[in-house]
């Protein structure tokens, strides 16, 4: 079984790690703010792949402009490395922009409301 982590280990992990997720009634969550639907089921497919190729699954909450990400290790009833990574990995992929590396790629243009993809923080 897997090594769970206390409260304030967590707490501190997010902190230095995953400064955007918060842990509350045993799950470490994050709110991804969409602009809309489409960009919404882009997230959830998302999270979806990485946690299948993981096999680790999160809980989520869809709404129109937002996803919710919650993850607990069920069979170890509690936080443990396994949430730390995947919630590393979904914060690398979901987070990603690429005009801000300077590259080929010039990311989703956000000054076109047709286009908008992610409220990043």
């Amino acid at each position: 079984m897997s090594k769970t982590y206390t409260e304030q280990q967590i707490n501190e992990r997010l902190a230095n790690e995953l400064p955007h997720w918060f842990f509350e009634a045993g799950w470490i969550r994050r709110k991804y703010k969409t602009s809309g639907w489409k960009s919404t089921l882009m997230v959830v497919n998302t999270v979806g792949h990485l946690a299948e190729a993981a096999w680790h699954h999160p809980d989520l909450t869809v709404s129109y402009a937002f996803v919710i990400v919650k993850l607990m290790t069920h069979d170890a009833k509690g936080i443990t490395d396994k949430d730390f990574e995947l919630a590393a990995k979904i914060e690398q992929v979901i987070g990603w922009q690429p005009a801000a590396e300077g590259g080929a790629l010039g990311g989703t243009p956000n000054d076109d409301v047709r286009f908008k993809y992610i409220k990043y923080d």
